[in-house]
């Protein structure tokens, strides 16, 4: 990619992506976690434990290229996706618990994303590769995380109007762009595209199907709800990937990196809505589960 395009167009682009998600936000969704707090602790581990490790499991059971699996790593690292939300009212989740999901997720994802990114580094990248996340790219990072979000939820707050004209456009940006990135990764890489897909569209599949089933599933068996659990695995299942990708063009400079989340952005609408469709034919609730409007 042009490296102007890397280093200006993808940040900016992204932060008016998270300015969007921003005004999807109030500081209602962050005390609304006392509301619903175990199922918010079990997704959170879900997300941040469970999910890392079986990314890390299949970075070694499937012997993932070196930098394939640190994209796999920062794939997992990154937060649930603006769409959850979405995806949660098309399919019956609990759409409160999934913004406050969304909301914490985020700030989270500032500090434990460099974490875990660099650990996969240190863990899978020869000292002789010079990829690393040193603390001016951690706060980069962190920028590029919560500062638009921010600034998106000031917007919201003192001009309700002006975020209500902004909210459609910048969710048709949001998808526009994650297609754009994705073609341009691809591209970039189109000699070891082919080479890349079948190293790591294995990997990309199985790590999406279980980021869904263990959203819902390690919910249910701590007795959450139907409605919360679709919730928490749709947080789960979609991750943000435009902003992994964008961390792995722009910040650790590789293309590779970024291929296992350009892969996975195909996969995960897919999988999302066909398990979306599993769970409203084969799974009973209640309507009084569903709380379709944050309070």
């Amino acid at each position: 990619m042009n490296s102007q395009i890397i280093t200006i167009l993808l940040p900016l682009a992204l932060a008016i992506i998270m300015v969007g998600l921003g005004l999807e936000l109030t500081l209602k969704d962050f005390a609304r976690v006392g509301k619903h707090p175990k199922a918010v602790l079990v997704a959170l581990c879900c997300q941040l434990i469970v999910l890392t490790s079986i990314a890390f499991l299949l970075c070694k059971l499937l012997a993932l290229p070196p930098l394939l699996a640190v994209g796999l790593m920062l794939l997992a690292a990154s937060p649930g996706g603006s769409t959850a939300n979405l995806f949660s009212y098309l399919f019956k989740g609990d759409l409160a618990l999934n913004i406050s999901l969304t909301a914490i997720n985020s700030v989270i994802a500032a500090f434990t994303l460099p974490l875990i990114v660099n650990f996969a580094i240190s863990h899978f990248l020869q000292d002789g590769q010079q990829i690393t996340l040193q603390f001016s790219k951690i706060l980069q990072v962190f920028s590029i995380i919560i500062v638009p979000v921010a600034i998106g939820m000031l917007i919201r707050h003192y001009s309700p109007r002006l975020s209500e004209k902004l909210n459609k456009p910048l969710r048709i940006f949001a998808v526009i762009f994650l297609v754009l990135i994705i073609i341009g990764a691809i591209v970039a890489e189109r000699q070891n595209i082919g080479e890349y897909i079948s190293q790591v569209g294995i990997a990309t599949a199985l790590f999406c199907i279980y980021s869904l089933c263990i959203g819902y599933f390690v919910p249910r068996l701590f007795g959450i709800n139907s409605a919360q659990a679709r919730a928490c695995a749709f947080e789960i299942g979609i991750h943000n990937s435009t902003l992994a990708m964008t961390i792995a063009l722009t910040v650790l400079m590789n293309t590779a990196i970024a291929m296992p989340a350009a892969v996975y952005s195909i996969f995960m609408y897919i999988f999302a809505a066909l398990f979306g469709l599993l769970l409203n034919k084969f799974v009973a609730f209640t309507p009084t589960e569903v709380e379709t409007q944050p309070n």
